[in-house]
């Protein structure tokens, strides 16, 4: 594992989530967009936004900021509020990236109790893997709501940027 190895693997999960939003659920109606479900976080939106949350809680240590509180999906009303919210969170997370270096990886980079036996490399795959656990489940939603979806398989981003 090496600090180039995670920032691939974070461009398939940037790459990734900007697919979803940009070819499916940009598209959809308000309607089927709010739509509430009984799975998982519920809505779509209420699916983003746990997805983004998520990422800005792992990240903002790691960054040296306060863990926020969890985002509130309902502080979230349309499209545009949300995409802008993530464009920051994937900003942040770019910006952390790009200064990661391989002897960091090893590193304990936590102090809490639960979490404190966690290394670098660990919690990076582990940011990346819930994302893919929740597109996922965004991609039943949808697919739930009509909508024709495709693969999120890593090897198919690797396929498209060798």
């Amino acid at each position: 594992m090496n600090a180039d190895a995670l920032r691939h693997f974070y461009d398939y999960h940037f790459t990734e989530n900007r697919k979803i939003w940009n070819d499916y659920i940009l598209p959809l109606s308000q309607e089927q967009f709010t739509q509430t479900v009984n799975y998982s976080h519920g809505s779509v939106p209420n699916q983003i936004v746990h997805l983004m949350s998520v990422d800005d809680t792992w990240f903002s240590p790691l960054r040296g900021v306060d863990i926020p509180e969890p985002l509130d999906p309902a502080a979230f009303d349309d499209r545009k509020a949300i995409r802008a919210y993530w464009d920051r969170v994937e900003q942040h997370m770019r910006d952390y990236l790009a200064g990661l270096q391989d002897a960091m990886l090893d590193e304990k980079p936590f102090t809490e109790e639960e979490d404190q036996d966690l290394i670098l490399w660990q919690v990076l795959l582990h940011v990346v893997n819930h994302g893919t656990d929740h597109r996922a489940q965004i991609l039943r939603l949808l697919n739930d709501l009509g909508v024709k979806t495709g693969p999120q398989d890593y090897i198919f981003y690797v396929y498209d940027h060798p």
